[in-house]
Formats: structure tokens, sequence, C-alpha cells
């Protein structure tokens, strides 16, 4: 057993093995299968944690340098840059994300009697939209990082074809889905003719009629519950004397994760502090230079996820934004996370209904679909996508795995 699948998330990261003739996940952080993608860089105690791991080290108070969402910065101009940790020294983002691969390859290791040197890696459909030399870009940045950890002998599947091999294993009979793979950075679909007697041979081509996707996932929603609540307690979309937004730059920023820290430089500190007169409640110029110099943004950005996933379902949730002022808190629920959203949803569904048009197959002639990804878990996105292909059955496979099984599977085939 030398070889493994990793599924490298923008949210969540997951590594197979082969186990006989199945796939097991391998425990990555106690006896979770799956890794929150977070490596928390600790100045105070001179280490790196990872997972859940380096979220409480960050919520616990611990000085350095939280980092998340490392996959989406992969084919931008910031893969190749550095960023500081807080303690004077810099890191570049690719070598954050190799020391996050090897992580994952030595929990695997454990259950592997050899050396892993061999890998099918999980990528999705685009890294980025509507560029090819970026999207190549990406995959060959990612691609270094896994040699980089000792992994020699490398092959890439598209994530939601992996999902399909998944939901494939369970299958009596041959049907048409529609894989919805919807993660962190980006919403992928892919159109497969899936059955048993398919499933045994290995060249599997023929069987994906058409692939697309879009760089909007869990992270864009995110981003627009803490625009449309949180910062706006901050002053986000506040008029200045003369009837004009006042700049929103920082307000982006800080519901960016990689951005976040760029507030912080001493520049930007002092360009915030000259925005004091266009705040005519200059209240909330307070907050945000109070968020600003406590270094509260990744939490900020932290209680819009949670806030998201309370609503998920359905319900109320209430913001608690303590840390910014005493008794501060936000009203949240689906509905207004349903409004925030909107442009982000209407852009998921356009992708599916586009990865079937480019198939060439009647929106109706779709048996099911398969929804995977931990931003499936959203009950409007979801439905807007049933909605769409009235006909297909909606099937759910295991949110945060299934991609990460059907790699294995797929690895298996390629090593086995």
């Amino acid at each position: 057993m030398t070889y493994c699948a990793i599924d490298f998330g923008t949210s969540n990261s997951a590594v197979a093995l082969p186990d006989g003739l199945k796939i097991r996940l391998a425990p990555v952080e106690g006896d979770a299968v799956t890794l929150p993608t977070a490596v928390f860089f600790n100045t105070d105690e001179n280490n790196q944690s990872y997972g859940r791991a380096a979220l409480e080290a960050y919520i616990d108070g611990f000085d350095g340098r939280l980092m998340r969402s490392m996959k989406s910065i992969l084919g931008s101009p910031l893969a190749d840059t550095s960023t500081d940790l807080g303690d004077g020294s810099a890191i570049k983002y690719t070598d954050v994300i190799t020391l996050f691969l090897q992580h994952l390859k030595q929990k695997a290791q454990k259950l592997a009697a050899e050396p892993l040197t061999r890998a099918v890696l999980g990528r999705p459909v685009f890294f980025v939209d509507d560029d090819p030399r970026a999207d190549n870009l990406a995959q060959k940045q990612l691609e270094a990082c896994a040699h980089a950890v000792g992994l020699k002998e490398i092959h890439f599947q598209y994530e939601p074809i992996a999902a399909a091999f998944d939901y494939e294993a369970r299958l009596t009979q041959e049907g048409l889905v529609l894989v919805a793979d919807i993660g962190g950075g980006t919403s992928d679909f892919s159109l497969v003719r899936v059955g048993p007697e398919r499933a045994k041979h290995m060249d599997r081509k023929s069987d994906v009629l058409a692939h697309h996707g879009v760089h909007v996932a869990g992270t864009d929603f995110d981003r627009r519950v803490e625009l449309s609540t949180i910062l706006r307690e901050l002053g986000y979309q506040t008029l200045d004397p003369q009837g004009r937004e006042v700049p929103n730059r920082v307000y982006f920023d800080l519901a960016t994760w990689h951005l976040i820290n760029t507030v912080y430089t001493p520049k930007r500190v002092s360009e915030l502090q000259l925005m004091r007169h266009l705040y005519p409640d200059t209240h909330f110029h307070d907050r945000l230079m109070r968020v600003v110099d406590r270094r509260l943004g990744h939490a900020l950005t932290a209680h819009a996820e949670e806030a998201k996933i309370d609503v998920a379902a359905g319900g109320t949730t209430e913001i608690d934004m303590e840390e910014v002022e005493e008794a501060l808190r936000v009203a949240f629920d689906e509905q207004k996370l349903i409004e925030a959203g909107r442009d982000e949803t209407q852009r998921i569904v356009q992708s599916a209904r586009e990865t079937v048009k480019r198939a060439g197959i009647a929106e109706t002639d779709v048996s099911a679909i398969y929804f995977t990804g931990g931003t499936t878990g959203l009950r409007f996105l979801s439905e807007a996508l049933s909605a769409a292909f009235p006909a297909a059955q909606p099937v759910f496979g295991d949110r945060l795995a299934s991609v990460a099984t059907g790699l294995g599977i797929y690895a298996q085939r390629v090593f086995g």
C-alpha cells in the first residue's frame, strides 16, 4: 500500500487509503476523518497547529497567524507571495499549503505499511474562472506542493467526478446523474452516466458527458452574511455628509479570509484613522477601529460562517459581537441569508444548467442530482437546484467525505 487519495478542500480536507478491496478514510484529527483546512502559526509557543486545533488556538487568544481557505489563492498573484506571521517572519502561501499536505500525509502514513509515494489529488473543475492559463498554473502549484511532501507520482481527478464514483458504488441500475459538488471555494458540476456495469470499466471518459463550474461557494455566502449584518454595525454602506457611501474596501477586505491581515498594516491603520470625519455617527468608526486595533477580523468572519450554518436548514440565530462592544448582538435568520446570497445562488444554478446544456441533454433526462460538499447543507440552495431539474431525484451523499471516498476509488483503479 504505497498510494493514497487526497481531497484538499477550501474548507475541509480528507485522505483515503485502500483497505483490501474497500476504501477507508484515515483519521486525521483524533477519530475524525475530515479536517478543517486551517493552519495556525502560534508565535507565543513557536509551533503550528492544524484543523480544529488551529481554530481553537486562535480562539483561545494565542498570538500568531491563522490561515484558512488556502486553496482559493492557487493560480492567483498571491500564491507566490509571502505573508507576515506576526513575529517578524514570513512564509509563502504555497509553503503553507505544503505544510498542510505534509500534515495530512503524516496522518495517513500511520495506516500504511510502506512509504506513501503515489497519490490521486482532487481538483475543482476550475480553480480560476475564465482564465485557462491561471487554472493550469493552479494545478501545477498544487502538484509542486504535493511533490515537496514526497509524493512522486501524482494523478488529478475532478472532484465532482470523484463524487460520482462514490455515488455509483451504491447503485443497482444505470442512471444519468448530475453531481453537484459545492464546497467552500467552488461549485462544480459533472453530468455522468453511472451504473454497476459501467463501474467495472477503467476508462470512463465516454461516460462523462460534461463538466462545468463556477468559483462561487460557501465562503462567498459567508462574505455576504458578514457584509449584510456584522459589518453594517461597523459602518458598511454608511453615507458621508455629502451623501456618498464611505470607502468600502476595508469592509470587503475584512470579509475575505486571505485579505484580513492586510487591514492591520500601519499604513492602512493610519488611512482608516483619517476617515473618522466621514462618519456622521462616529460610533461606527469607533467600532471599526476597535476591530482593527484588536485584530478581530478573523473572529468576525468565523461568526458569519457560524451564523450561516445555524440557519442553513431554517430557524433563527443571534450573532454575538461582545468582543467588539458589550451587548452588541445582531439577529439573523434563513430569509436574510437567502436575500444576502441571492446573486450567488443564481450563479450556481445557472452553472448547473450550463453543464447539462453543454452535454446536449434535456434537463428532464437527468435522473438524479447527487449533492456533496459542505455548502449543499444550505436548504434553500439545494432546493433551488432541485427546482431547476424537477424530474431528477435529489440524493444527498456525505457532504464532507464523498469526494475523498470517490478519489480513493479512482486511486484503486489507477494504482491498484
